[in-house]
């Protein structure tokens, strides 16, 4: 298991805090024998501390040359937000301007499905794609739906507006899909793969938890907790599809997949760690090598990863689609994660990669060592017209 991230939460102001903060609790975690990969920072929403599209660019780049400057690897810009509807527009220029930020975009939260924010996530999926080679650019935007502040994975990540006076808030993203392998390889009966994961989760989330804690604390910093979404990495032992392969299903994508894959969730939720973030399952397609695989076989769909987040997932993450993907088809794919999220009470994202010159079946090779070789998936996707795109309530579930 790694440390996929120490995520502090802060504002501009507090850099130089959330530098040593993040810098500390890397070195009480490095000293335990945990390998952390980066140190990020996270940020208000930016239309909050930005006016204007050549203000928010600019802020873009200082940010970036200012996060690497005192030591950090990535920064979060904060997401767009319905209130402020001109600031979806500004996104792509601000990617373009700083390769070390991420942005997202609001298309769902307390108050509903906001019909134009899902459209204007769209465009800036399609705007994105041309901007790197493979259309790598949507690697750093997502769109998110019911996503609170605190979620140390990026590109969700984002603080929240109001923070205490010098207070520096921290989180652990963790890269734990090695657990689930072993966990479940090891074991001859569900319930002993669930205690396995379990007792491996507790262990890893109380030892974390303290040595966190205590380091943030040396410079005002305040621990949120971990985010055990088991996020992968493409090799077959750190696979979250080899996972659920292990406990019986013949190929990811092949009837059974869902039940392994609420099973797996229900094991996360019977753990006991501090939580901040997801604690979900996360079904990154580029980042597994068994989803790299199952998808580029044509077994594992778009509309299974949409299930799979009904049950138990994150949503929709690093998903290659055909480059001639249109904003209103991939409003139609948006809408569907939207309405998931806003009836289960869940957060989702979705990051969606239109792939320029590929079409479906095509293989896709990517210069990135987090990422598997696959084939850009199928999207069966009309754009939507009539009534859905008008507003209109849709309400949670109620509660049983």
């Amino acid at each position: 298991m790694q440390i996929r991230s120490v995520t502090v939460f802060a504002h501009e102001s507090d850099l130089p805090q959330a530098a040593r903060v993040a810098a500390t609790v890397r070195l009480a975690l490095e000293a335990a024998d945990y390998a952390v990969q980066t140190v990020r920072l996270a940020l208000p929403p930016f239309p909050l501390w930005a006016e204007g599209e050549a203000e928010a660019v600019r802020a873009a780049r200082r940010l970036g040359t200012a996060a690497a400057e005192h030591g950090m690897d990535y920064v979060a810009l904060g997401p767009a937000v319905p209130a402020a509807p001109q600031a979806y527009r500004w996104i792509p220029a601000m990617l373009a301007g700083a390769s070390n930020v991420f942005c997202s975009a609001v298309m769902a939260d307390e108050d509903g499905i906001h019909p134009d924010a899902v459209m204007a996530c769209a465009q800036v999926i399609a705007d994105l794609a041309p901007l790197e080679a493979n259309g790598f650019a949507n690697l750093r935007f997502a769109a998110l739906a019911s996503v609170p502040p605190g979620a140390p994975f990026f590109p969700a990540a984002y603080a929240p507006p109001l923070l205490p006076q010098r207070k520096v808030l921290v989180a652990l993203a963790l890269e734990a899909a090695d657990l689930a392998v072993a966990a479940f390889a090891a074991a001859s009966t569900a319930e002993e793969a669930r205690q396995r994961l379990v007792k491996a989760l507790e262990a890893h989330g109380r030892r974390l938890s303290r040595l966190s804690e205590r380091a943030a604390a040396a410079h005002g910093g305040r621990f949120l907790g971990l985010d055990f979404s088991l996020a992968p990495f493409p090799a077959p032992e750190t696979s979250i599809g080899a996972a659920l392969e292990r406990l019986g299903v013949p190929a990811l994508g092949a009837h059974g997949s869902l039940a392994a894959a609420a099973f797996l969730a229900d094991a996360l939720d019977r753990a006991a760690f501090p939580r901040s973030g997801f604690n979900g399952l996360m079904l990154p397609v580029l980042e597994d090598t068994v989803l790299a695989a199952r998808a580029a076989e044509g077994l594992l769909t778009l509309k299974d990863l949409l299930a799979y987040s009904a049950v138990c997932g994150t949503g929709l993450d690093t998903v290659p689609l055909p480059g001639d993907t249109t904003a209103d088809q991939l409003a139609a794919v948006l809408w569907d994660v939207a309405a998931l999220s806003r009836r289960l009470r869940k957060p989702l994202t979705a990051r969606l990669m239109p792939i320029p010159g590929k079409l479906a079946g095509d293989v896709v090779r990517f210069d990135f060592p987090y990422f598997a070789d696959s084939r850009v998936m199928p999207l069966q996707a009309a754009p939507l017209s009539g009534a859905l795109l008008s507003s209109f309530d849709l309400r949670p579930r109620p509660a049983a």
